[in-house]
């Protein structure tokens, strides 16, 4: 009983190895072909240029690698934040969620009304501060709020900036 299954199973595996040999022998002559061609000309690799090294003056120059501030920026006359001074209420806004919603004139002196974005509208004079970059009303005038805000240059130092706040309709 089991030498039947036997001779059936080395039959297939005959006929199986047999179908394979005619793919070996076409792969053969396939490799054969391609050793007879004549080779072709392999480019050259391209030169390698020496390394050119740099020599860096400490002396003269600042180190690339640690963050600098210009000369101007530290400067006695240079344009700084006063990070000392108390703060007033309306520098926690960001001038862009502070709306002018009209002028007060009273006892002489023009008020700006500015309103947050709670609802609340609180007055404001030349002098007075507003926004989160240090900014300092410069005038009021019927349609507009003035201001100079104080922002960094980007190398370090700060620049005043002009601002305004326009009435909202």
């Amino acid at each position: 009983m089991m030498r039947p299954k036997r001779i059936a199973l080395a039959t297939a595996v005959i006929v199986a190895l047999a179908g394979c040999s005619s793919d070996i022998d076409e792969l053969q002559a396939r490799i054969l072909a391609v050793k007879s061609r004549p080779g072709g000309r392999i480019e050259p690799l391209p030169e390698v240029k020496p390394y050119e090294t740099f020599s860096y003056a400490l002396a003269d120059q600042r180190s690339p690698f640690i963050e600098g501030m210009p000369s101007s920026a530290m400067a006695p006359g240079a344009i700084r934040p006063d990070v000392n001074r108390p703060r007033e209420f309306l520098e926690q806004f960001s001038l862009d969620t502070l709306r002018m919603v009209g002028t007060l004139r009273l006892k002489g002196r023009t008020y700006g009304l500015l309103q947050t974005q709670d609802g609340l509208v609180h007055r404001v004079l030349p002098g007075n501060r507003v926004g989160q970059s240090d900014g300092r009303i410069t005038a009021i005038e019927e349609g507009k709020i003035s201001l100079i805000e104080i922002v960094t240059d980007g190398m370090g130092g700060f620049i005043e900036r002009p601002a305004a706040l326009a009435l909202s309709e």
